[in-house]
């Protein structure tokens, strides 16, 4: 089970390639580039591989097919999911201004209801990433405490609860001597500012919004912090002085417009960004469209739903993804074996991240071998 990828010598200049086993999960050997020949010459000096996995580098496919006809193609999920968002990327890239009009337009949209007649429902407004998150860990808190009394008044001891529930004894007791779930307190966060907060008011009202002239003010009347602080003071002292009209048209905006972005929101679908994918997919079916299959191809290779490969060949074809389709058709094989296998470059990946490291600590004072024998030889 062999596992093949590129290595950087020399980001964006210079390149070798790194071999794998995958059921021993170790290095197997340093090449000093990427090329076909190389890694064919050394999988015909190493036969025997009855499966390669590779990302899709067509070099590396024309090597295994070269060198080992017989053993299977492995193409890594990762790369497949990572190809196709590139490729979704690519059809939203010559459309930068209508992904910059909608955005505009979703923002306003989800405004207007609060400037109408109060007859109209007003939009509600949805809780921040951060608040998300903090309801989440409450609610998994909440489970681990519901556990944790289950246990109790079945008659199990401290110990053997804290035991089952990953918990450390003195959570288990504070717990069960507790009347009712213990919610977490609100932090309170102190800044070195919060003795000067009326002399910064004061001088702001004096039109006085200069970062380093008031940090130099301060450190006049004794404060010793940094001028960050000041900066981290003033966006936030802004930010709460915007009307409401502007808190809600930055609320609502989606990060940015970017092709990269929107087709991020497209192929994840937040809630926040429900009007800006509806707004856009009106505008532009040819969008819809692709959205749908990047959606579709992305559910298929998650549940290796082998079943639907044909299906979203023939469609995608038909679509503005038909570059991208056509090269997945030349490498069915892999993708098929991908969908089959529980093979992937998860591992080599891993090699490659301490094969950096290693390379750094050398200070670039020893030569490819002594990399190579460091590397290979490491436990």
């Amino acid at each position: 089970m062999l596992d093949i990828d590129d290595c950087a010598w020399r980001k964006g200049r210079r390149y070798g390639t790194i071999l794998c086993d995958l059921e021993r999960g170790k290095v197997v050997d340093l090449l000093p580039d990427r090329s076909a020949e190389s890694t064919a010459q050394w999988l015909q000096t190493h036969p025997g591989a009855e499966i390669v996995s590779r990302d899709r580098a067509s070099l590396y496919a024309e090597a295994a097919t070269k060198a080992a006809p017989n053993a299977v193609q492995v193409a890594d999920r990762w790369h497949l999911l990572h190809n196709m968002s590139q490729a979704l990327q690519s059809v939203l890239a010559p459309h930068h201004r209508l992904l910059a009009e909608v955005a505009l337009c979703a923002a306003r949209g989800a405004q207007a209801p609060a400037s109408s007649d109060a007859q109209q429902p007003t939009s509600i407004q949805l809780p921040s990433r951060k608040q998300r998150a903090q309801e989440q860990n409450r609610e998994r808190r909440l489970a681990r405490y519901e556990t944790v009394m289950a246990q109790a008044r079945q008659g199990a001891s401290e110990r053997e609860i804290a035991r089952n529930c990953g918990l450390g004894r003195q959570t288990v007791r504070r717990w069960i001597s507790a009347r009712s779930f213990p919610e977490r307190r609100p932090s309170s966060h102190s800044s070195t500012l919060d003795q000067h907060q009326e002399f910064l008011e004061r001088r702001w009202q004096q039109g006085c919004h200069n970062a380093a002239q008031l940090w130099r003010e301060l450190c006049e009347q004794g404060f010793t912090g940094r001028s960050r602080t000041v900066r981290d003071w003033i966006k936030k002292h802004r930010r709460s002085q915007r009307c409401p009209a502007e808190q809600s048209l930055s609320a609502t905006t989606p990060l940015r417009s970017s092709p990269r972005q929107v087709a991020w929101l497209l192929l994840k679908q937040p809630e926040e960004a429900r009007l800006y994918s509806e707004e856009l997919y009106r505008r532009s079916p040819e969008i819809a469209q692709c959205a749908s299959l990047a959606r579709e191809f992305c559910r298929l290779i998650r549940q290796r739903d082998i079943s639907a490969w044909l299906s979203w060949c023939d469609a995608a074809i038909a679509s503005p993804l038909v570059n991208f389709a056509k090269h997945l058709r030349r490498d069915q094989a892999a993708i098929l074996a991908a969908l089959q296998q529980p093979w992937s470059n998860g591992p080599v990946e891993g090699h490659v991240h301490r094969l950096k490291l290693i390379k750094r600590s050398m200070y670039g004072r020893a030569n490819f071998d002594l990399l190579r024998l460091r590397v290979v030889n490491a436990a």
